[in-house]
């Protein structure tokens, strides 16, 4: 398992890949895993890499409190795609840093603990989904972005923004409304879990897309 070298396009390409259908490295949450792969990669993905960059921009915001995510870092050569080999240079690998590691315990150990932790949350979250549904509260916003200028890409601007995946989104219909001197914004709706997504998040994740988006508004927002 692997993502080749992280530092390079071509890694970040089968990252991109691979994230494609995930919001996360691993599980439905931010963890470990999530830091370990973010801490290989030298800058941001670039705008053509939707799904890399939109998971980049997400973990970023997590940077100041990043130690308690939950799960231990593991070798990059264990996530990723099967078939794919780490090829990914760390910085500061040599002897030594693995006669340091022996100071907090050995890798078999931490191996036992991560199995340990992704045990009890694959057992925390089948209990969560064997409960009793109750009502969810949900609401409907229509978004309005917008462009640069008449120049910029707009199909691709929007793939950019229908690629944020989060739980408890669900895009919907769009359309590309003038607004004057050739200009067009993109006019896209969605519906959202209002407990786990936020105008706010919508706005930070759309507007990470800064090669092709200026600013984004909320057009209507409706609760269901």
């Amino acid at each position: 398992m692997g993502f080749g070298d992280l530092k390079t396009p071509g890694g970040l390409k089968v990252l991109n890949d691979f994230l494609a259908d995930k919001s996360y490295i691993e599980g439905w949450v931010p963890s470990q895993a999530d830091v370990a792969v973010f801490d290989a990669i030298s800058s941001a993905p670039s705008t053509d890499l939707c799904h890399a960059l939109r998971w980049y921009n997400h973990i970023k915001s997590f940077q100041n409190k990043k130690g308690s995510l939950p799960g231990v870092k593991k070798p990059l050569g264990q996530y990723g795609p099967a078939g794919v080999e780490d090829k990914t240079a760390a910085a500061g690998d040599s002897k030594d840093d693995d006669d340091d590691m022996d100071l907090f315990g050995s890798d078999e150990e931490e191996d036992a603990e991560a199995e340990k932790l992704k045990e009890e949350r694959i057992a925390a979250y089948a209990a969560k989904k064997s409960k009793k549904p109750t009502l969810i509260a949900k609401s409907s916003i229509l978004l309005d972005v917008k462009p640069w200028d008449d120049e910029t890409d707009m199909a691709k601007l929007e793939e950019c923004v229908r690629s944020i995946s989060m739980d408890g989104l669900l895009w919907g219909q769009s359309k590309l409304v003038p607004v004057g001197y050739g200009i067009k914004k993109l006019q896209i709706g969605c519906v959202v879990e209002d407990d786990k997504v936020g105008t706010d998040q919508l706005e930070e994740q759309i507007t990470a897309f800064e090669d092709y988006v200026q600013s984004m508004d909320v057009a209507a927002f409706n609760k269901i």
